[in-house]
């Protein structure tokens, strides 16, 4: 079974190139009859159109979020094509998010007026432009004549910051809608509540992925440590707290938001900064620290804590 896995994995219909156009072609022809079924004359059709192509986008960003993590969770024939694709599935992204792109400038310069009265909110409009400025350079970057003017790290902090911050944008958009009981575009449905715990999972997995590494490196340098059980009870309960405060934002969202909100200059950051005071994390962060404590080494010959850099 493992062979034959591999083996089927390792065809080429379904390996770089050829995946990109297996996804990005179907994917654009959806699209296009999509918009057949609309009426593109009016703010309204466009926006739907900007919805539904987000719909697309959105999947493909969560999944390339994960895919490192999988391949150090979970290594395995599996893992290892998505490695593989993992550009080209990156490029399937900046595909649909072309699309939507193409949607909001229809929207912005034919319908402007629609647009600033019901679509338009500024921070979101900040959130979105710097998504739609990491995209190209992330695209350029991805072959060798962009690479080439960059150094490696600059290159690893120009990907790793871009694929974080379109994640975010994503992810936060879902949380929120939740939390209000509306999509951006329509009552909510099923699949937005799939979308939101899809973003949830691609991150908590690279928590997880850093806390395999963190205990690995920790053992390593450390033979014979352990972690103490205070640590480990006490991790638990704090990803376990992490895990219910994620599935429960429409009751804490607004006490919290007021809270963080109180003071004048957190209140006129919430106007620009992009996702402050950042409460769609706030379970991620939670469940990062918990972690991070269940990580943490006692060395068993010396009373000192060893902790990764």
């Amino acid at each position: 079974m493992s062979t034959n896995l591999k083996t089927i994995l390792k065809n080429r219909i379904i390996n770089k190139w050829s995946l990109f156009c297996l996804i990005s072609i179907p994917m654009s022809v959806v699209m296009v009859i999509a918009m057949m079924g609309v009426d593109m004359s009016t703010g309204s059709g466009v926006s739907e159109m900007i919805g539904f192509s987000v719909r697309w986008a959105v999947p493909i960003i969560f999944l390339v979020v994960a895919i490192s993590s999988i391949q150090i969770l979970f290594p395995g024939s599996f893992s290892m094509w998505l490695m593989r694709n993992r550009k080209y599935i990156g490029l399937c992204f900046a595909v649909a998010m072309a699309w939507q792109g193409l949607f909001i400038f229809i929207m912005s310069y034919f319908f402007h007026e629609y647009y600033y009265a019901d679509v338009y909110f500024f921070r979101d409009e900040i959130e979105g432009s710097i998504g739609y400025i990491f995209l190209p350079a992330m695209v350029v970057t991805s072959f060798n004549f962009g690479r080439q003017y960059l150094t490696s790290k600059q290159w690893k902090l120009l990907h790793k910051s871009g694929i974080y911050f379109l994640w975010a944008y994503a992810f936060s958009t879902y949380w929120w809608s939740l939390c209000n009981g509306l999509s951006c575009y329509e009552n909510l449905v099923p699949l937005d509540y799939v979308y939101y715990w899809s973003g949830f999972l691609a991150f908590a997995l690279r928590i997880a992925a850093w806390g395999k590494q963190r205990w690995q490196a920790t053992n390593k340098h450390a033979a014979g440590s352990s972690t103490p059980l205070a640590f480990k009870v006490s991790g638990g309960a704090i990803i376990t707290f992490g895990l219910v405060w994620s599935a429960s934002g429409l009751y804490w969202q607004e006490r919290v938001t007021d809270f963080l909100t109180t003071p004048e200059w957190s209140a006129d950051l919430e106007l620009w900064l992009p996702f402050w005071p950042y409460e769609p994390f706030l379970s991620l962060f939670i469940i990062g620290l918990g972690t991070m404590l269940i990580t943490k080494v006692r060395h068993a010959d010396k009373s000192i804590w060893a902790v990764d850099s």
